[in-house]
């Protein structure tokens, strides 16, 4: 049968993901043996398709045929469930996030913005919530993930990320955040929970400016010097709400991690964050355009 090449695109989503993918340089197929029903980019496509669908994987392989997708991507037959979910198992979190860095590899901002949320990591039906109430009965505790997001308030496209299972303070995502992140000389915008001697030397040292609002103290003058120098407020803050926007578009996408693992809620996250910066991506390419061609 006759194979594709996967050099033309159908729309903007699966430009992206040909441009991302070719900028991997990983080879075509996986095995060097055995049947080649499936290629790595087909693989990777349909992932992403899944996890942009939110519906169970039984659901989305049954309407999969309904959709031009599998004639797109070049299937010879349908993958069964099975086979997604075995796809799904075989990227890591590591991975994740290595194409997530290939994707913003051009992206050069000057002014980021940080700031930490809760996710839901645990699904629950809101009616039996609200007949629990009807009865008298308190809810149990539910758990949720903490996650850091490092957002470019320009292009609010998120450049790193922290996730922890469990509730955790914000200095510990953000001391890991800046010691991870590729960038350099940048002006970083953090609330009063990031207010820390140690993350300002920390951020210092990979040479950013870090400015958090000093928190409420009986002390005259806070301690440590680059908390002094936070003390006079800075120009910029204002736009540091726009993180703010991001984690609110993010969880309208992602309302809650449905893996049960801990390392799969992590590869849940990195997924949901590459698909967020795939989309948001084509928004600024298609402003671009509708802005040149007004002019």
């Amino acid at each position: 049968m006759k194979q594709n090449h996967f050099t033309q695109y159908e729309n903007k989503l699966h430009e992206q993901l040909l441009k991302l993918f070719h900028s991997v340089e990983k080879s075509r197929f996986s095995n060097r043996l055995g049947p080649r029903l499936y290629c790595n980019f087909q693989r990777f496509a349909l992932i992403v398709l899944f996890k942009r669908s939110g519906k169970s994987l039984r659901k989305f392989i049954k309407e999969l045929p309904e959709s031009r997708w599998l004639k797109w991507l070049g299937f010879q037959e349908i993958p069964s469930k099975t086979s997604l979910h075995r796809w799904i198992q075989n990227y890591s979190s590591q991975s994740l996030r290595k194409l997530i860095q290939v994707l913003l590899k051009d992206e050069k901002p000057s002014l980021m913005a940080i700031d930490a949320t809760g996710l839901e990591s645990w699904q629950r039906s809101r009616h039996y919530e609200n007949r629990l109430k009807d009865f008298g009965i308190r809810n149990p505790y539910q758990p949720y993930a903490k996650v850091d997001f490092f957002v470019d308030t320009d292009t609010l496209l998120i450049h790193e990320f922290r996730m922890r299972v469990k509730p955790r303070h914000d200095v510990l995502g953000a001391k890991e955040i800046f010691k991870r992140t590729r960038l350099k000389k940048v002006k970083i915008l953090g609330d009063k929970g990031y207010d820390s001697e140690e993350l300002h030397e920390i951020a210092r040292q990979k040479g950013f400016e870090l400015f958090a609002p000093v928190r409420k103290s009986s002390r005259k003058s806070p301690k440590g010097f680059w908390r002094r120098k936070c003390k006079g407020g800075d120009s910029d803050y204002s736009r540091r709400s726009t993180v703010e926007s991001v984690m609110h578009a993010f969880k309208s996408q992602t309302r809650s991690l449905r893996s049960k693992l801990h390392y799969m809620k992590k590869k849940e996250l990195a997924l949901s964050v590459l698909i967020y910066n795939i989309e948001k991506m084509i928004d600024i390419l298609q402003t671009f355009f509708r802005i040149v061609c007004e002019t």
